[in-house]
């Protein structure tokens, strides 16, 4: 059985926390457990500050010459999800839980402002319900600045749910076991998070997406590979090529 809830409140900040994790994970820099020396760090809390956000979204729609803020949000929260949620994730993965809270935690931009790490100051206590608190926090904020609906923005929260716990996994060794760790995680943080799903392709296992990033708005990129608009039997031939490169 898999247990989300060890404890109550998160304990006081312990340095050097997150530094126990990432010791055990291998390729931690490049999973986004340990900040390159360039990158700024700040406290996540800014995250869910609207003003703030908003100048995330100005700067990205500067970068891509684009003004559509549907589109900048969701980009913008496709990079910030997957760095945000790592240090949680790590820390199930390993056994050495981490706080999820927004106030515990910091993110680390690169000069462009793009998100490439995070760092969890204290251990952690009922992860899925620090998750929800969290994720429903930046959510509305960035749902707000995009002008949008926040459903699809809950949808890519669960895909970086799936693609990090797949990474750790991976990383470590255990593929079967960090992948486990998704739907009844997914299922204690509680609607509107999807449930996180997998599949199997030529042996290897990716994310079954349920969200499109939207960054094939912004030109030149294209669509990613595993993208759901993609038509199936695309997908399918495009997955097959990757698990053959990947095994």
């Amino acid at each position: 059985m898999v247990r989300f809830a060890p404890g109550g409140q998160t304990g006081g900040v312990t340095a050097g926390v997150q530094a126990a994790v990432a010791a055990r994970v291998p390729g931690a820099a490049a999973l986004g457990l340990l900040a390159p020396p360039s990158a700024v760090a700040v406290p996540a809390a800014l995250l869910a500050d609207a003003d703030w956000t908003s100048a995330r979204l100005a700067a990205l729609g500067a970068r891509y010459a684009s003004d559509d803020r549907r589109v900048l949000a969701t980009v913008w929260w496709y990079s910030a999800s997957s760095v945000l949620l790592t240090p949680v994730l790590a820390g199930l993965v390993t056994g050495r839980p981490l706080s999820a809270r927004l106030a515990d935690t910091s993110v680390a931009l690169l000069a462009g402002g793009t998100p490439v790490a995070a760092t969890s100051s204290a251990p952690g206590g009922d992860a899925a319900a620090e998750l929800r608190d969290t994720l429903a926090e930046v959510v509305d904020v960035v749902a707000a600045a995009g002008r949008m609906r926040a459903r699809p923005l809950w949808a890519i929260a669960a895909d970086s749910l799936a693609n990090r716990l797949l990474a750790l996994g991976r990383a470590l060794g255990e593929e079967r076991r960090g992948t486990a760790l998704a739907a009844p995680l997914a299922a204690a943080v509680g609607p509107p998070l999807p449930v996180p799903r997998y599949v199997d392709v030529g042996g290897v296992s990716f994310t079954r997406r349920v969200s499109c990033c939207l960054l094939y708005r912004l030109p030149p990129e294209p669509l990613c590979t595993s993208c759901p608009r993609r038509p199936a039997a695309e997908r399918e031939v495009l997955l097959e090529d990757t698990a053959a490169r990947m095994r």
